[in-house]
């Protein structure tokens, strides 16, 4: 432990997922003395990844999206080895499967848009407009606009109510966790134009690498793991062990639920829960780094992991990652392998199951209206952060762990 984080700290964190990694490194750059403490072993929150035998194993699917402007501005892109998905994506309809891709990253492809091929000439229209806009209007300009739910904002982009059940629907329940698309559609204009700008991708050692460089720019004797907190009290905090860390500021940098316990009174959305399961077999469904998705519902979305990535799985295996609303319930499993054998047309019951992960809370339900950011301050020298307070995405949970410690060292007299 270095000189400078030894004794009390001037600023307790508690949790060190992105929100609580970004708020503690800015504290520390302002110079003060910080605790970032963790009750798991290990940091990254819901952002981890596990090592089995030779595969690596997100908790959920997972995807990484290259746009975001904390992305930019805090992480070292190069270094992470990013791995890219096919900009595009394979929806399984009742007609059969229906490819989606954007021509301007793959010219090859462009064909599959063909007017009648895909979508009419109308949809095409429609949905090449809404991409535009929310690609080329300033960001300021999509956060000012009237909230509705998502699937309001698509019927009013004019997209048929056909492309919208079987392509756009089953797409979005993916990234919203959700199948009714109640989501805010101010925060799917924002999705969206991410993922037009940007390159959606996973990092060579899996999604745990991005909180792990984040975690390796803070100084020596900050982070404790191991460490988890019972209460947040009038002059710091209390570890489950009944010690007391005495801190001036604490951020609680939690899930919603952990957040709520330690802040009585705290107000905070459902969360939505997923569960991934993992299959490997030694012969490689379509050898194509796409994302699939299911107009049926039976799943959300599957792809071939180590076709992005080929680090995910030993050589000759191949690592399939299939994810469906809510959790593991009975036959889920067995529903999931039968699915997957007509979304791949091959036979699967010599598939190996090599994990399931179900994350409770993996994004925030988010009802318009729908605040995309709101202050982090509970009271004198007291704040919470997290994508429950901003989006449930990379950039909210960052964003709001930066809006927290400039809140902190506002109130401190100590201005970034």
């Amino acid at each position: 432990m270095t000189d400078e984080h030894r004794g009390s700290p001037d600023a307790v964190v508690v949790g060190a997922g992105l929100a609580g990694l970004a708020c503690a490194l800015d504290l520390c750059r302002a110079g003060l003395r910080v605790a970032l403490l963790e009750a798991s072993d290990g940091v990254g929150g819901r952002m981890r990844t596990d090592r089995r035998d030779g595969f690596l194993l997100d908790r959920g699917f997972q995807v990484f999206n290259t746009s975001y402007p904390q992305v930019k501005r805090r992480l070292d892109l190069k270094s992470l080895r990013l791995r890219p998905f096919t900009p595009g994506v394979v929806a399984h309809t009742q007609d059969g499967p229906v490819r989606l891709v954007d021509p301007t990253r793959s010219p090859g492809a462009a064909r599959e848009l063909l007017p009648g091929r895909v979508l009419s000439a109308r949809d095409l229209a429609a949905l090449a407009a809404l991409t535009a806009r929310d690609a080329v209007l300033p960001v300021d300009v999509l956060r000012r606009r009237a909230d509705r739910s998502t699937s309001s904002a698509l019927s009013r982009a004019f997209l048929s109510d056909e492309v919208i059940a079987q392509v756009l629907r089953p797409f979005l329940s993916g990234v919203f966790l959700e199948d009714r698309l109640e989501t805010s559609a101010r925060f799917f204009h924002l999705v969206w134009r991410s993922m037009v700008r940007g390159t959606l991708c996973l990092p060579a050692d899996g999604i745990g690498a991005v909180p792990a460089q984040l975690a390796g720019g803070l100084p020596d004797g900050v982070l404790r793991l191991g460490t988890p907190v019972a209460g947040v009290t009038g002059s710091g905090v209390v570890l489950e062990d009944g010690a007391e860390v005495p801190a001036s500021t604490v951020v609680v940098a939690t899930d919603a639920a952990t957040a709520a316990r330690l802040l009585p009174g705290l107000s905070v959305p459902d969360g939505r829960t997923v569960t991934t399961y993992y299959h490997a077999t030694d012969r490689t469904p379509p050898a194509e780094p796409t994302l699939m998705v299911d107009s049926t519902g039976a799943v959300l979305n599957t792809c071939v992991l180590s076709e992005v990535a080929p680090t995910y799985a030993p050589p000759g295996t191949a690592l399939v990652s299939t994810s469906v609303l809510g959790t593991d319930l009975p036959g889920t499993a067995d529903r999931v392998r039968r699915r997957l054998a007509d979304l791949y047309g091959t036979d699967t019951s010599g598939w190996s199951r090599i994990a399931v992960r179900t994350v409770e809370g993996a994004l925030p339900a988010m009802l318009p209206p729908w605040p995309l950011s709101r202050t982090t301050r509970r009271g004198p020298g007291r704040y919470v952060c997290g994508d429950h307070r901003a989006t449930g995405s990379v950039q909210g949970a960052l964003a709001s762990g930066t809006r927290a410690a400039r809140e902190a060292l506002t109130d401190l007299g100590r201005p970034r």
